[in-house]
């Protein structure tokens, strides 16, 4: 990917990991000139997003810090990731789940 293409996406990129309005800003920055950055990130975005809400609800049911706590550990640092790789003009995917994301969101 070249230089002009991350630059020009970078924005609509790291928008898209600060929250659902975030995501959805990010997306919609994207539908008029599509990015392959912005999108990539999008998809990373909207797949945590969307594994971080199902998974809650089964977690949340467990009234205990010893099961919520390394659930909440591991996404801070899922996101954290997608989010610094953002700043610093990566196009690498989130680890463990991010290739995943982008072969399930490739209409995105």
């Amino acid at each position: 990917m070249d230089a002009k293409t991350i630059e020009e996406g970078r924005q609509a990129a790291m928008i898209s990991y600060l929250t659902l309005i975030g995501l959805v800003i990010a997306y919609s920055m994207n539908m008029e000139v599509k990015n392959k950055y912005a999108a990539m990130h999008i998809r990373q975005s909207l797949g945590l997003n969307i594994m971080f809400y199902s998974i809650a609800i089964f977690v949340g049911y467990f009234n205990s810090w010893m099961v919520s706590g390394p659930f909440y550990v591991f996404f801070v640092v899922l996101w954290t990731f997608g989010f610094v790789n953002a700043i610093q003009r990566e196009h690498l995917p989130i680890p463990l789940v991010g290739d995943y994301f982008q072969e399930w969101f490739k209409n995105f």
